[in-house]
């Protein structure tokens, strides 16, 4: 485990001891309230203490000699916009991009699949931390080539992100911005791609739904979600992370558009189940013989899936228009 960090609340600086960088909390984010600063702190630990863990049962060499070069924060808690309303349940995440040394120490479930458990379980069961947290890992080489690509995604994050930690000697390459030709072509290659995809496997939802098949009907509506987002997303900045999570997918969503914050209200214990369920079908609906989900659940789900279908169509078909 990498030690614990020294923070110094005076000046709002902490030090990971063996990682060669300071993190500079108080002069990037004096926008924050103490606790959240705090909260990134132990969130950037936790990333560093998982992920060294993941690195020393690698079994070649290669693959112990990963390295975090940066983390940085994006989104609405690097802009200052976040959100809190107790009224609907609605909270924004902290979204943090992870920049490492190869791609190989990229790969989700080998080497951070313990570090989203663990963040999950401060957030869920803990609450030593009280905000949501959503990463994306890219190696060096990956950002820097979107970087030089136009990508708005990875621009935005170069011109907006806070850097909460940086390992010297790996500078990101200056932006290359995309004509407005180039970025409409792109946009309406992937919302003919991910659109039509989308609503078709809606269809099989509703088909299974009536079909009485639950755990079907709980993965497709799940896929439906998944395409969705992932159009959405491709759409209006070019880009989306290659996950399944749809609690990522849907936070990367709503912070580019309002509309779609109202999609999940949060108000009844039936509509925090029936998305918690949504989001374990992905896995559970096919290989637990555990899963379960019930008819007004499913019901709900599908009415919020449709209404997710037409405002995502609405907003991509804005952006192209």
């Amino acid at each position: 485990m990498v030690n614990a960090p020294l923070w110094q609340p005076s000046s709002g600086t902490m030090l990971i001891p063996n990682c060669g960088a300071f993190l500079m909390l108080a002069d990037k984010l004096e926008h924050l309230p103490d606790v959240k600063r705090r909260e990134l702190t132990r969130v950037v630990q936790i990333l560093f203490d998982e992920f060294e863990d993941a690195t020393k049962t690698a079994l070649s060499d290669k693959r112990k000699a990963g390295r975090i070069l940066k983390i940085i924060l994006f989104g609405s808690y690097a802009r200052g916009d976040w959100v809190e309303d107790r009224s609907s349940g609605y909270r924004s995440d902290y979204d943090l991009l992870i920049v490492v040394n190869g791609q190989a120490f990229t790969d989700l479930q080998d080497y951070w699949a313990k570090a989203d458990e663990h963040l999950i379980r401060e957030y869920t069961v803990t609450e030593h931390i009280r905000t949501p947290v959503n990463f994306i890992v890219h190696s060096l080489n990956e950002v820097n080539d979107n970087l030089a690509r136009g990508r708005p995604f990875f621009v935005d994050i170069a011109r907006d992100g806070i850097m909460l930690y940086e390992a010297p000697g790996h500078p990101l390459v200056a932006p290359k911005p995309l004509t407005e030709a180039e970025r409409l072509a792109e946009a309406r290659g992937h919302y003919e791609q991910w659109l039509p995809s989308a609503h078709s496997r809606y269809e099989l939802a509703l088909e299974a739904l009536r079909r009485g098949f639950s755990k079907d009907a709980a993965f497709d509506l799940h896929q439906t979600v998944e395409r969705l987002y992932h159009g959405l997303l491709l759409t209006l900045t070019l880009y989306s992370p290659k996950s399944h999570r749809i609690t990522m997918l849907r936070s990367q969503a709503e912070a580019l558009d309002d509309r779609l914050k109202g999609i999940w209200p949060a108000e009844t214990k039936l509509h925090r189940q029936a998305f918690d369920r949504l989001r374990r079908a992905y896995v559970e609906a096919r290989y637990s013989a555990s899963y379960s989900i019930g008819e007004d659940e499913l019901a709900w789900l599908s009415e919020r899936v449709g209404l997710l279908q037409k405002t995502v169509e609405t907003v991509c078909q804005e952006r192209i228009a």
